[in-house]
């Protein structure tokens, strides 16, 4: 697996912005995970929506091909670094994001987000850019 999917394209695919059902596709072969703390954004988001078990059931078939990544020890001891490090130079972002980023610099993965500019900030992480 090359590419940790963060929840702002998995939303972009799930309300059919199909530039994000494209990428998603196209990126596919390389192998697709998505960290188990974006399945909870996107999960909440769903409990919002007017029916929450449809929602959650569209999660679920979107994400079937996608490997789950869980946050390890390592990962814990990544986020860490990281937030040390960013608190030091007065650039924190928030800890989820942190923990993301965290899952994708531990697996080696290249983070596949739309907003960069937090990410942006972690040093030798890898992150997709839409062309």
């Amino acid at each position: 697996m090359k590419y940790l999917i963060d929840s702002d394209w998995i939303i972009d695919a799930l309300t059919g912005v199909s530039s994000a059902i494209d990428t998603l596709k196209d990126l596919q072969p390389d192998g697709l995970a998505v960290s188990v703390i974006s399945m909870a954004e996107v999960f909440e988001g769903a409990h919002h929506s007017a029916d929450p078990g449809a929602r959650l059931a569209e999660i679920r078939w979107l994400l079937g091909g996608y490997v789950v990544l869980d946050v390890t020890e390592s990962i814990g001891e990544r986020f860490a670094q990281e937030c040390a490090t960013l608190r030091r130079q007065g650039r924190m972002i928030s800890d989820l994001d942190l923990l993301i980023a965290a899952t994708a610099r531990t697996r080696g993965l290249t983070l596949v987000r739309r907003n960069l500019q937090h990410f942006e900030r972690i040093q030798n992480l890898s992150l997709y850019r839409d062309s």
